[in-house]
């Protein structure tokens, strides 16, 4: 679906760190929008929020997130999907592992477990700055932790580190990933060791959204398409994932 929407809420989670909600039909959790800004740019955005005033949450870092950050309730953005294949959320305890802005496609996970005792949650970011959705996530489960690069709060050290405490502490059925590449390259292993199955959320350059310009391939896979949730067999098997992106005209160059 393709629509020109009304912002609703703008809502200030973190430093540089902006939600917007809107009326847009939700689908199911992971999946993502194209959002065009008028006059600057069209661009993939994962769905914080789903349901009757959907939400996409932005971190100010380029053009167009910028003018996403600055947009007010009445401004007008269009919207279109959403796209892609979502989370597989199994019966048993989930372990969520959020980097940054990753925790924002890992939200309507919780928001669609009825169980807080059923789901626990891991979230990282460089600062407690720039934590985020701390306590929403606090408001869907009963184990919500936090880890911080510099010890400003919670856990000192990266959330991988303290998402490999967890999974020693407690036995999971399924880990849930979602945040910088370099993250999840680092969460896999930490999954395997502790024999917990593991889906992630992978983020590439993506310019139609649907499969067909073939900007966002990574080992023959369209992130658009066949993600941009995987498991953990069909990451493990990608000799691009960590390594290398592509760029805007289509070459690879190191990540």
């Amino acid at each position: 679906m393709n629509d020109l929407v009304r912002v609703e809420e703008v809502v200030r989670e973190g430093r540089g760190i902006t939600t917007l909600r809107f009326r847009h039909p939700g689908g199911v959790p992971g999946q993502f929008v194209m959002v065009w800004v008028p006059g600057v740019d069209e661009v993939p955005m994962s769905l914080s929020y789903q349901g009757e005033l959907a939400g996409i949450t932005v971190k100010n870092v380029g053009e167009a997130t910028a003018a996403l950050s600055a947009l007010r309730p009445g401004d007008r953005i269009g919207v279109r999907g959403p796209y892609g294949k979502g989370w597989g959320i199994p019966k048993g305890r989930i372990l969520c592992v959020g980097g940054g802005v990753g925790m924002a496609p890992l939200m309507p996970v919780l928001d669609a477990i009825d169980d807080p005792s059923s789901v626990d949650v891991a979230i990282g970011a460089r600062d407690g700055g720039e934590v985020i959705f701390l306590e929403r996530a606090r408001s869907r489960s009963s184990d919500v932790r936090v880890s911080t690069d510099d010890g400003s709060l919670g856990f000192h050290g990266t959330v991988v580190a303290l998402a490999a405490s967890m999974m020693k502490e407690k036995r999971y059925d399924m880990v849930l990933g979602c945040g910088p590449e370099i993250m999840l390259r680092y969460l896999l292993p930490a999954c395997k060791e502790a024999g917990v199955r593991c889906q992630v959320s992978l983020e590439r350059l993506m310019k139609c959204g649907s499969g067909l310009c073939g900007s966002c391939v990574i080992d023959g896979f369209r992130v658009c398409v066949e993600g941009p949730v995987f498991y953990d067999v069909q990451v493990e098997g990608m000799k691009e994932f960590g390594r290398c992106r592509r760029t805007a005209s289509g070459g690879i160059t190191r990540a």
